[in-house]
């Protein structure tokens, strides 16, 4: 039994406490970004922020990266979406295209799909070679111990959702003229390899979940549920690092779920 297949996957929310919980997180990580960014109280820039998220296709990354951003100011916080490596970065090492878009001291960068892209659709779909992902584990440790080391706090997700829920939702976006670009040839592809990638998935979590950069997997069939432990994660290890570096934070109001 993996990690994956211990969530629990029936968590939810109702609209009242989610729309309760939203306003009570949204002031905190307004306060807690401005005083990373040193624009609130007299202690300077604090460490950078790096959240990375991936996830199962339909999973609700852009809906939680959507709330999580929602109250900050936009010049605070840079969002990053990130699809297959053009001709041109396929011609660099592959952590490279990443490296510019990292926040520095005080800054605050989200990621919509990561480097672990070497490890899991590159790895499944055999555009790296075996020697290639299976070496990347080190590397991308070694990286984030190094981003870890100059001060910078990650944050990673995995929003895990159920294949049938994935298939519901996949249904619903066929059906909404909206939303419908959204679904693609490739995300029906991904479905019928659903155990190689849970299997990549799987080793993806166990090789790289350090004590500097831990995988949180979020339980997402519930979308309201899945949003606010996604900004309920933020908060905690943004105020866990800062106690461990003697960075003053404001002191929270509300309480957590």
């Amino acid at each position: 039994m993996g990690r994956l297949d211990a969530i629990d996957l029936s968590q939810s929310l109702s609209t009242k406490d989610y729309e309760r919980l939203l306003s009570e997180r949204s002031y905190r990580l307004a306060q807690l970004r401005l005083a990373l960014g040193g624009k609130l109280g007299e202690s300077g820039l604090g460490p950078g922020l790096l959240i990375l998220f991936e996830g199962w296709d339909a999973a609700g990354k852009g809906g939680a990266i959507k709330r999580l951003v929602a109250p900050l100011d936009a010049r605070h916080v840079r969002v990053v979406q990130y699809a297959a490596p053009t001709p041109d970065e396929k011609r660099h090492f592959y952590l490279q295209r990443f490296t510019g878009q990292l926040p520095g001291h005080g800054g605050m960068a989200v990621f919509d799909r990561t480097w672990y892209g070497r490890v899991l659709v590159e790895r499944v779909e055999g555009y790296a070679s075996t020697e290639q992902w299976q070496r990347a584990y080190a590397e991308i440790v070694d990286f984030e111990r190094s981003l870890h080391l100059e001060g910078t706090i990650v944050v990673k997700f995995w929003l895990h959702l159920s294949p049938d829920e994935q298939l519901r939702r996949f249904k619903a976006r066929q059906k909404d003229p909206l939303k419908k670009w959204k679904l693609t040839d490739e995300d029906w592809r991904n479905r019928d390899r659903w155990d190689e990638y849970a299997a990549a998935v799987e080793e993806m979590i166990e090789r790289a979940d350090t004590p500097w950069a831990p995988w949180h997997i979020i339980p997402a069939n519930d979308k309201k549920f899945a949003r606010i432990a996604v900004m309920d994660t933020v908060i905690g290890e943004i105020e866990r690092i800062c106690a461990t570096r003697n960075f003053p934070l404001p002191q929270p109001a509300g309480t957590r779920l």
